[in-house]
Formats: structure tokens, sequence, C-alpha cells
């Protein structure tokens, strides 16, 4: 379904507005939780697809549908069925975004406590040098200068805890 979202361009909350859903049921059918059957008709409705683009059960090979539902049953993947580098990419821009939240709120409330208080105060200067050495390290990290916990990192902890490969 994510893929399929960012095809269309659409943001999880226009998704939910287009199709009459919460933006939790969304987040959380992203995540890998089953979806109820009104979930699956209200996204096949906003997504114009077969009910059964869906069901992680049911594969285009196996379902007979249209021309036009075939490709956009291909376009569908679950996310078992991401291919790597579609997956690094969307956990890259994630990163990103995740960053440039940071930085923004850094930006705020730094200057905020600038207009505020001013440097007079050494705990003030000491807490947004740690603050801006921190906005420095996830910046290099989200653009991949330095790996302190890539996707390589995260399914090794996830196999771990599952005690088997994914």
């Amino acid at each position: 379904m994510r893929n399929l979202r960012l095809q269309r361009g659409w943001s999880q909350e226009q998704l939910a507005h287009i199709s009459g859903l919460n933006v939790r049921t969304i987040q959380r059918i992203e995540r890998g939780q089953a979806p109820s059957l009104e979930s699956k008709k209200s996204l096949a409705a906003a997504f114009e697809v077969q009910l059964a683009t869906f069901d992680n059960k049911t594969s285009a090979a196996s379902t007979d549908l249209s021309e036009t539902d075939m490709t956009n049953q291909n376009a569908v993947l679950t996310t078992e069925e991401l291919k790597a580098d579609e997956e690094i990419a969307i956990n890259y821009a994630k990163g990103l975004k995740e960053f440039y939240t940071h930085l923004l709120m850094y930006v705020i409330f730094a200057s905020m406590i600038a207009l505020v208080k001013g440097f007079d105060d050494s705990f003030i200067i000491w807490g947004l040098l740690g603050w801006t050495l921190g906005v420095v390290i996830h910046g290099l990290n989200a653009y991949e200068v330095i790996n302190l916990f890539n996707a390589n990192w995260e399914r090794k902890i996830v196999e771990k805890k599952l005690g088997r490969k994914l």
C-alpha cells in the first residue's frame, strides 16, 4: 500500500482523507498489520483498484484481473515483496524527513531561546552547542556520511529478537 501511495504522491494524511480512514489505521496497515474488510474496501475505492489488491495471499498471477488492474496489482507490493533497493530508498527518504524535522525544531527553539534568554548564561551556550552537535551527527547519519544505525543493523537486531532470518 505504501508503494502505491508514494507513486500517487499522497501523504498518509491525504490517503486518510480520500479513503475516509483514520491516519492511525493507514500507519498500522503500512507497518504490516492486516487491514479489515472495511479498510480494504475504502482503500480499493481510493486507489481505484480491486479489493484483492490488498489481500496479501493473492498474487497477480493467481487472480483474474483486467489489464489495468493487473498493472495496479503489480504496482502494489507488500512490505515483504519490496525490492531491496526500493526499501533502502524509502528508508533513506524517511531518515531525511526525520533529520529535517529535527533541524526545524532546533532552529525554532534555538531562535526562541536566543530571543528570550540571550546568550549570557554559559548553561544556555553549552546546551545549544550540545544540541548543535546532535543535529550535525543526525545530518551526517541521514546523508549516510556516517552509518551508525543503517538498515543492515536494524535487520540484524530484528533477526536476533526473532531468533531467525528474515
